[in-house]
């Protein structure tokens, strides 16, 4: 999410301290733990870069994730996943005097293995969330980003189009937590066959108005299209293999109470796209019954509620204190596996003055899945003849599954957070014989 800033003038004073910032900045060394970047701000040319409206990037997650106790398989690993990301942001207007316009690049390469796969969740369930986020949507190199936004009636009227991902303007939610249920938007989570978070691109186009300075309007059209999905598309432009449109929409409050900020969305989004019923068949019987081809929808929906507010300021510093926050989805239970989501945490920022930039998060969640999904598994085993869960023909039947994640992000630098955290998973893709895992993870976060 990018975040603005208004700088008023400065008197003459205030004019030789930035400079005597701004020098300092630029004299900035590789590994020089007030700089932004690890590898420093390269003689200055960095500063020279930014003040002509070429920011360069490149950014590295990278996650740990060893199983303590429970899972499917109890077998003690860990597993280690990872993600590079290179990007390039103009300022138009400074480079081409394109007023109020700006452009961005992202190419992102994902690696490693997730323990959710390999030790928490049965094999024929999986687990609805994942003990390491980064990892999924194909261990491979992706454009992530490529679009182009353009401001107009003095920043009232945003519009941008190009290549990008639902996530980055609808829902968003920040992603500090290593378990899947805590980071990013939470709707692709759950409807991850037509909502495409992060890395994933699709041609899409997001059109936002600022009704005031704390309220927005936004709507979207993104291209629904799953080739996009597979490991050799991460580089294809062109639009074959397109079912239909996804098309969000979302009201954003960004309020002030008692001077700490909030940020709270309330969004829907409807899908062109066919979808298949999950329990029906073509004649409104039970599919696990007849085996007949699923019923066809004409579309698919759902909606969402995203809160976050800044509760405390600590010793009256509003960058430390403790925030709240809150996810609900809620999806079409004629063609969605997950039919609900609930989240709730909290982080508090600053606890120690003598580590006030380090932060503490805890968080609770609960995903349930639709009650047709494990009628229609009864009715397959029913149909087998198979009611032993060891028997690998059994389909599991699943409910409920929880998460809980506590860390503490270790500010090392400016350029550097590292957090080591504890997950608990309760009934790992919503499975009762399957054991409840604790995993304890380690994720770090840098800037080069």
């Amino acid at each position: 999410m990018d975040h603005y800033k208004h700088i008023k003038p400065l008197g003459s004073l205030a004019l030789l301290a930035a400079f005597g910032v701004s020098c300092g900045a630029q004299a900035a060394g590789a590994f020089d733990p007030e700089s932004k970047w690890m590898s420093g701000d390269w003689g200055g040319t960095r500063t020279e870069l930014l003040e002509k409206g070429y920011d360069f990037s490149l950014e590295y997650v990278g996650e740990i994730a060893g199983n303590l106790k429970g899972g499917y398989n109890d077998d003690k690993t860990a597993r280690y996943s990872d993600q590079f990301g290179l990007g390039a942001k103009l300022d138009l207007e400074k480079i081409l005097g394109w007023h109020d316009a700006e452009f961005k690049l992202a190419i992102t390469e994902r690696s490693g293995r997730n323990l959710s796969n390999d030790r928490i969740s049965d094999p024929r369930a999986g687990q609805f969330s994942s003990v390491q986020e980064v990892w999924g949507r194909g261990q491979t190199w992706r454009l992530t980003q490529m679009w182009v936004k353009q401001k107009y009636f003095d920043g009232a009227l945003d519009v941008k189009v190009g290549r990008f991902g639902e996530g980055e303007d609808f829902n968003s939610f920040p992603c500090d937590f290593q378990n899947l249920a805590f980071c990013g938007s939470q709707v692709g989570n759950w409807v991850g066959s037509i909502w495409y978070n992060w890395p994933v691109s699709q041609w899409a186009l997001r059109v936002k108005y600022n009704l005031t300075p704390e309220f927005f309007a936004q709507v979207g059209v993104y291209e629904q299209n799953p080739s996009n999905l597979e490991t050799g598309n991460g580089f294809k432009l062109s639009g074959s293999g397109t079912k239909g449109m996804i098309l969000p929409v979302e009201l954003v409050w960004s309020p002030k109470v008692n001077d700490l900020p909030g940020e709270y969305r309330l969004g829907y989004y409807y899908s062109t796209a066919k979808a298949d019923d999950i329990y029906e068949d073509v004649n409104g019987q039970p599919q696990g019954v007849t085996g007949q081809d699923f019923k066809s929808h004409s579309s698919k929906h759902g909606w969402w509620v995203v809160a976050q507010q800044q509760v405390t300021a600590h010793n009256g510093d509003a960058n430390r204190g403790l925030s709240l926050f809150a996810n609900f989805t809620v999806h079409d239970k004629a063609t969605n596996v997950v039919d609900n989501y609930q989240q709730v945490g909290m982080v508090y920022k600053g606890a120690f003055d003598s580590r006030p930039k380090d932060d503490i998060g805890f968080g609770v969640a609960r995903i349930h899945v639709n009650d047709d999904v494990k009628k229609r598994a009864e009715q397959l085993n029913a149909g087998s003849g198979i009611s032993d869960y060891n028997d690998m023909d059994f389909v599991p039947l699943q409910r409920t599954e929880y998460n809980a994640e506590l860390y503490y992000g270790f500010h090392v630098t400016n350029w550097l957070t590292v957090r080591p955290n504890l997950q608990y998973i309760k009934r790992p893709g919503g499975v009762d014989e399957v054991d409840n895992a604790i995993v304890a993870g380690l994720k770090i976060q840098s800037v080069f």
